[in-house]
């Protein structure tokens, strides 16, 4: 009888996700959540001109989509005031991340990130036998010099730092980053994860040649466009290295009614700004919420909020499972000290109203276990 050959690293690893969905808790739960806030995505949806694009759409679904997303790449590059030799598109930062580190990591190559940053980056890493070499937060923030000396000190390919950070919220201002990028060590690739740019003060962005070797940045339309359930997102960097992505990606990857949604969502940046200002309203309600809860938040330049629990893990931990009984779904960061906060997306009001219900019980429960 004939059984699979798998490799060796495969046969290593543990079969795993980064994450746990909503939709599973709520198989194991056997209950639907009542306020889905969790997943950082973006709750108040599309904008009105993107839902009749996908609609208008609809009847193509059974062509495959443009595969080199020309469309819209070059709308990018008119957004952006660069070339198309400097964008590739693909199946949202996830995919993207996934291509670049099967572009430049392979067994015995080493790369740095932060101790509680985004998981999926290191699923990625270890899948391709990368070494991971892991820095602590500075307070609640990523922490730019001590990647760089990790960098330095491992000879590391790779630092991924995002801005503004998941799971914090924290950002750094523009110029930080442009230090770093004058301080790489030679051959070391920074992967600038700038999912929620679109949510952060200008002062965020770094001014960064789009030709900077040492640098790429991936942006998607899941954040401040809504449409995370779409997977679209997209990378700019050095002609050079974009290229390289032809040589691995998958061509038709991207789904076509993706493409026209995205497309029209970057055409309407007044729907974009609508968003921006329904996140910060729902922002300070949350923190509002918190407040009148005796807890503090921490800023965020996202579309979720930090909310310190004001004890230790451990304690988060039994707040978070109390809402999660009373079906509102959040999240919390993994990692020590920031395991301490629970992490709240925007969303609509509500399903705001039902966090402002559920948390002062949750809180209680917590206290008395």
């Amino acid at each position: 009888m004939t059984h699979p050959r798998y490799t060796a690293l495969a046969q290593t690893l543990p079969a795993s996700v980064p994450f746990v969905g909503p939709e599973a808790q709520e198989r194991a739960r056997g209950a639907q959540f009542e306020a889905r806030l969790g997943a950082n995505e973006n709750g108040f949806g599309p904008s009105a001109a993107v839902l009749e694009a996908i609609k208008a759409s609809a009847d193509q679904t059974w062509m495959y989509g443009e595969p080199e997303s020309h469309d819209l790449r070059a709308a990018l590059g008119v957004h952006h005031g660069i070339g198309l030799e400097n964008i590739v598109v693909g199946e949202g930062i996830d995919g993207l991340l996934g291509y670049l580190v099967r572009l430049m990591v392979t067994d015995g190559d080493h790369v740095v990130t932060s101790e509680g940053a985004y998981p999926t980056f290191n699923y990625h890493v270890t899948g391709f036998g990368g070494t991971l070499h892991k820095v602590p937060y500075k307070r609640d923030y990523e922490n730019p010099d001590a990647l760089l000396a990790k960098a330095r000190e491992s000879g590391a390919k790779l630092i991924y730092l995002a801005n503004p950070d998941n799971p914090m919220g924290t950002w750094h201002e523009g110029s930080v980053i442009e230090d770093m990028a004058d301080n790489l060590p030679e051959g070391c690739l920074l992967v600038l994860d700038e999912a929620y740019i679109d949510l952060a003060p200008q002062s965020a962005v770094p001014t960064l040649p789009i030709d900077h070797p040492g640098v790429i940045r991936m942006r998607t339309f899941s954040k401040g466009y809504g449409l995370a359930g779409m997977r679209v997102g997209y990378a700019m960097g050095a002609p050079e290295l974009i290229r390289a992505f032809e040589k691995i990606r998958n061509h038709f990857g991207m789904n076509r009614l993706a493409q026209f949604a995205a497309l029209a969502a970057l055409r309407d940046q007044a729907g974009l700004r609508d968003i921006q200002q329904q996140v910060e309203a729902s922002k300070e309600r949350i923190a509002t919420i918190a407040e009148e809860n005796g807890l503090s938040v921490l800023p965020s330049a996202t579309n979720f909020v930090a909310v310190d629990c004001g004890k230790d893990g451990d304690f988060a931990r039994a707040v978070l499972a109390s809402l999660i009984e009373q079906g509102v779904f959040v999240r919390m960061p993994f990692v020590a000290p920031q395991d301490r906060c629970i992490r709240i997306s925007c969303g609509p009001d509500a399903e705001v109203d039902l966090v402002s219900t559920a948390l002062p019980k949750a809180l209680s429960a917590a206290q008395n276990a």
